[in-house]
């Protein structure tokens, strides 16, 4: 598929894609900003600002954090970043998952009406903005039937507070449900040459009902970029020390496989990252990449991927490395691994 259309922005053409049937138009490629508060390694928010007024300069206007990042700190840095550029913002942020004050690992999801309201109105005020442009419900709460949630979400909608709907890690039919009761415009899941659950089934529910997949970490949390050659490199509070992915053998696995795809980038001139992320592009207009990062030099490097094109022998060469189900290790350890797919 082409792409869905084109911004100029400062002479520069950016790539375009629409969030849902009758969402917005957001540059093809968005930037996740989870990773300049928190998981990653230490903060920078100096940068972390520079990053974001950096992407806004270049046409990259699909912003997305949450109110679990920090917790809470990452909505806030963001909005500090786009105060006074507002209107350049096709801002997303998510609720649904509560941390313990006290031991912030410690966590729990609420989807009830009561917690969407009040979750909802604590983001608009740390975001400092009067309207949230895409929220989502960040997990599904088993204790509260679906249509209980997106019923209060739309409420928001109709109230003004928030303008278009989407949900995190789904399933097939709980994504029916929930767009029974209101129209979803996105399902946010993780979606990467290492991780293409999605394909199993939900895809092709997203594509029937319209229903855009907003890709988080393109990138593998970026081991797809090549550049993460040891576990011993991370840091002592790096979040990637406790998947599974990222230890062991199953580090040294993936590794090759990582190896292997770099060298069909450096064949085609082009950095790891960049193919990496050219092959979610290629999927179709309806999937948007949301690759994090916090530095601009890595950004450029990002944004440089949209200009990318795959054929047909590159896609069917990057397959026969990387199938489905190629990577070593689940994606979450297993207390995270019960939050996903509901």
């Amino acid at each position: 598929m082409g792409l869905a259309g084109y911004r100029q922005s400062r002479g520069k053409t950016m790539h375009m894609r629409r969030i849902g049937r009758d969402g917005p138009q957001v540059s093809a490629l968005g930037l996740g900003c989870m990773g300049m508060s928190e998981f990653y390694g230490p903060r920078d928010d100096a940068e972390s600002i520079a990053t974001i007024h950096h992407a806004l300069d270049q046409g990259v206007d699909f912003l997305d954090t949450a109110d679990m990042y920090g917790p809470h700190i990452n909505e806030e840095l963001v909005g500090r970043a786009i105060r006074g550029r507002r209107d350049k913002v096709v801002l997303a942020t998510k609720f649904g998952f509560v941390r313990d004050p006290g031991d912030p690992s410690r966590r729990r999801i609420d989807g009830s009406p009561a917690h969407v309201r009040a979750a909802c109105d604590a983001s608009l005020r740390r975001l400092g903005v009067d309207t949230i442009d895409l929220y989502y419900l960040h997990r599904v709460d088993e204790q509260v039937p679906i249509e209980d949630t997106v019923g209060a979400m739309a409420e928001l909608v109709r109230t003004g507070k928030v303008r278009w709907l989407g949900l995190s890690e789904v399933g097939g039919l709980t994504l029916r449900k929930a767009h029974g009761v209101h129209p979803i415009s996105a399902l946010q899941s993780e979606y990467s040459l290492w991780s293409r659950d999605p394909e199993n089934a939900v895809l092709d529910v997203c594509r029937e009902l319209g229903i855009s997949l907003v890709a988080y970490s393109p990138l593998g949390r970026g081991f797809l970029t090549g550049a993460l050659r040891r576990f011993e490199d991370f840091a002592a509070d790096d979040y990637r020390r406790l998947q599974p992915r990222f230890q062991g053998e199953n580090f040294d696995r993936n590794l090759a496989l990582v190896d292997a795809v770099g060298r069909l980038a450096q064949h085609k001139g082009i950095k790891p990252a960049q193919l990496a992320l050219a092959w979610v592009l290629a999927q179709g207009d309806d999937v948007v990449p949301i690759p994090g990062t916090k530095r601009r030099r890595y950004l450029d490097e990002n944004i440089a991927a949209t200009e990318v094109v795959l054929d047909a022998d590159e896609l069917a060469a990057i397959e026969a490395i990387f199938p489905t189900d190629a990577a070593s290790g689940t994606r979450y350890p297993p207390g995270m691994m019960q939050f996903v797919a509901r």
